[in-house]
């Protein structure tokens, strides 16, 4: 409310820019918008909410609560933006790719900037990016079994979590977990989302079904603890605390399978 209600300095209008808007709670979107609507002449605000507008859905988003009275943008990227995302990045780097490097990271639905994470930490190595090197350090893609570890464990079946954990390890001891509790901490966030009653993105709609008895399971709480539970994991190996990934992994499935 300071930021947009202050006067322009050195300049003819001030912009305001809240991001992340699609992770507020709905209490929160009520307090945004009344700031929104009294956003004085000369001033902008943007507010990047990502939900989709339907009729009727809770919480509104802000383009639905907005009606034509604001502009709306819509920035999503179509599989023709991000393949130019992609070569537009790697040019600025200085970089090249295989064209499978190209191509998986352009059907890729991952968020972009973790696209262009990615690409930056690979162009480091200088040579053309080959896709044996995606494969290893990537965060945009995560292996499908990553997906089948975090869906067991939430539903309760922690013995097949394990087991599809330890396939992966036997695959690759050293990168398993980071595509494991990245899967988890997004399944977790997934089931919150539902709780809230969010506008889920249009490609996890058809997992709201799935997912709603777990979801009544769970409760907000407990899944927000699963979430917290994975990303501390996560912490521990991206921070060093811990050189162990594999001991990482079980301790974290076998928290989450207490919950």
């Amino acid at each position: 409310a300071g930021a947009v209600t202050a006067m322009p300095f050195l300049a003819e209008r001030r912009l305001v820019v809240v991001r992340g808007c699609g992770t507020l709670r709905a209490q929160q979107r009520r307090e945004l918008w009344t700031i929104a609507e009294s956003v004085p002449e000369g001033n902008t605000l943007v507010l990047e909410d990502l939900a989709a507008v339907r009729r009727g859905a809770k919480p509104d988003s802000f383009a639905s609560l907005a009606g034509r009275s604001a502009l709306r943008i819509d920035t999503t990227p179509n599989a023709d933006a991000r393949h130019r995302f992609v070569q537009e990045t790697l040019n600025a780097l200085g970089a090249t790719a295989e064209p499978r490097v190209i191509a998986t990271l352009a059907s890729s639905e991952a968020d972009l900037a973790a696209v262009r994470t990615d690409l930056e930490k690979l162009a480091l190595s200088g040579g053309k990016i080959a896709f044996a090197q995606l494969e290893a350090e990537t965060l945009a893609t995560v292996d499908p079994k990553a997906w089948q570890y975090a869906a067991a464990l939430v539903e309760g079946r922690a013995a097949e979590a394990l087991a599809v954990a330890a396939e992966m390890f036997e695959r690759d001891a050293r990168s398993a977990a980071v595509p494991l509790l990245a899967a988890l901490a997004a399944e977790y966030d997934l089931i919150w989302q539902i709780l809230e009653g969010a506008e889920l993105e249009p490609r996890l709609r058809w997992r709201a079904g799935k997912l709603g008895p777990v979801a009544r399971r769970l409760g907000e709480l407990r899944a927000r603890r699963g979430f917290d539970l994975a990303v501390r994991g996560f912490e521990a190996l991206v921070t060093g605390r811990s050189d162990d990934p594999r001991v990482v992994v079980e301790m974290v499935t076998a928290e989450a399978a207490s919950l």
